[in-house]
């Protein structure tokens, strides 16, 4: 039995032929995706293949640039300053991650609690630091951080101390604090999203039934933000090994040497594109860079889908 024949009625009488089994495709509603794979194509696809593309050459002084194969890699591979860039942006994902997320899930379930006042205002202002942009906000805060001529300084005139946020045993915190600052009250925004979304009669059966309001907490509001933690873990992720703002903005702020060309991968990638002129290796640095980064999203992602699943 074919449906080949069955037919869809036009306005004007006619008819067209639908297939319905399989045997014939309809590339009508491809049509209208065409725009979309068009943009998709140039604004993703082409710029990571030509990156790619880059990485396999060298340019010299004498002779243009040379295919090398792979020498990009293995030179990348020996290079201790990329690793050390490596090392440090893991160190401040392992450190800076949890205790923004901690304090986003905290103050998240300060607002669900509805026992604070003025929360529409505390929202706000909670997410204020995210409209601003970053050079603004590390401009404030590298201003705060100076022992001579900041509030640190100020600080030190007043109680005799010598405080210095800036010396380069603790700059990598000073960073983290900024960034904490300024994603702080995204986060708590979708985590906020989630517990909205927890009908209210169920806090008051649970109430009723002797509940205590931890419990509470615990039993109901804590496996409903394991979806939005996994998200935002990611996005953090994401966000913590892109670092390039905060460290190139304050390097002009910090006395001595303390940020170096090559402080985090992506500075590393910028210096040595568009001042050391070598583009073909930046090139590989920032394949590699995608490559490690998508490998942690994608174990963390997978460690979620199983904590959900049990």
């Amino acid at each position: 039995m074919s449906f080949e024949n069955d037919s869809v009625p036009k306005q004007d009488g006619d008819s067209v032929s639908v297939p319905v089994n399989g045997h014939r495709v309809d590339w009508r509603g491809w049509k209208f995706l065409w725009p979309f794979v068009v943009v998709f194509l140039f604004v993703f696809i082409v710029p990571i293949v030509y990156a790619v593309y880059l990485s396999f050459f060298q340019t010299r002084m004498i002779g243009g640039a040379v295919f090398v194969g792979f020498a990009n890699y293995l030179r990348l591979f020996r290079d201790g300053q990329f690793w050390g860039s490596v090392w440090r942006v893991t160190l401040f994902t392992l450190v800076q991650v949890p205790i923004m997320l901690a304090l986003s899930a905290l103050l998240a379930l300060a607002l669900d609690s509805m026992r604070l006042h003025g929360t529409r205002f505390f929202r706000i202002s909670t997410f204020l630091p995210y409209a601003v942009p970053a050079v603004v906000s590390t401009l404030i805060w590298g201003f705060m951080y100076g022992a001579k001529y900041g509030l640190v300084g100020s600080l030190n005139g007043w109680l005799g101390t010598h405080l210095d946020v800036l010396q380069p045993s603790v700059l990598l915190a000073s960073i983290g604090n900024i960034v904490t600052w300024e994603f702080t009250g995204y986060n708590m925004l979708i985590f906020y999203s989630s517990l909205s979304t927890i009908p209210h009669s169920l806090y008051e059966a649970a109430s009723i039934d002797g509940a205590s309001e931890w419990q509470i907490v615990r039993r109901i509001k804590m496996p409903e933000l394991k979806g939005s933690l996994a998200i935002t873990v990611i996005f953090s992720i994401i966000g913590s090994f892109q670092l390039f703002n905060e460290p190139s903005i304050m390097q002009n702020m910090v006395p001595g040497n303390a940020i170096t060309t090559y402080y985090t991968p992506n500075m590393y990638a910028y210096n040595l594109s568009f001042t050391g002129g070598q583009s073909n290796y930046a090139a590989a640095l920032a394949i590699v860079m995608a490559i490690i980064t998508m490998a942690v999203a994608y174990a963390v992602q997978l460690n979620s889908m199983k904590e959900q699943m049990r």
